[in-house]
């Protein structure tokens, strides 16, 4: 945590988020905001919710940090990059990039976000170090949609593979 604690310009977003990272590496069962809101000592989600959607922090920073790390404690010569989508089953239509589209984590095609996924991997260990979510072309041509979802405007088109890259 000390490597992104500066990334959170104030004291209770960073001492969430560092119960967050511990929760996601804990043993619990289910990792969502309940849980993840218990195991830190908190009676609702509200403030994980509020961490992850509302918090002045910079992701993509913070990716970059843990990108980092992973160099100084992983990095190997034989070490490769893997990229992977993930579904993320979904029962309305307002998340950004929601449609029915073949999900491979319900093996058929169902109402779904897809997110891609870069791993690295070495002898050392392995972890995630990117993400990117899918927006298909249909979302992309949408600009109510687009707008009513957030997605911001600078955001187009591309493939997954490309999203991999």
């Amino acid at each position: 945590m000390a490597r992104v604690a500066g990334r959170f310009r104030r004291v209770e977003p960073r001492r969430r988020a560092r119960a967050y990272v511990l929760g996601l590496l804990s043993p619990l069962a289910g990792k969502n905001g309940w849980t993840l809101a218990e195991a830190a000592g908190e009676n609702t989600p509200d403030g994980m919710q509020r961490l992850l959607n509302r918090s002045a922090w910079d992701a993509e920073a913070v990716r970059d940090d843990l990108r980092d790390y992973v160099a100084e404690h992983l990095g190997d010569a034989d070490g490769v990059l893997i990229i992977d989508e993930t579904g993320f089953l979904k029962k309305g239509t307002k998340s950004a990039g929601v449609q029915r589209q073949y999900s491979g984590t319900a093996g058929r095609t169902e109402n779904c976000q897809l997110g891609v996924f870069l791993a690295y991997a070495s002898a050392y260990g392995r972890t995630l170090i990117d993400r990117e979510l899918y927006l298909p072309q249909s979302w992309c041509a949408d600009d109510g949609r687009r707008t009513e979802a957030a997605v911001p405007a600078k955001v187009r088109f591309a493939t997954k593979p490309a999203l991999g890259l």
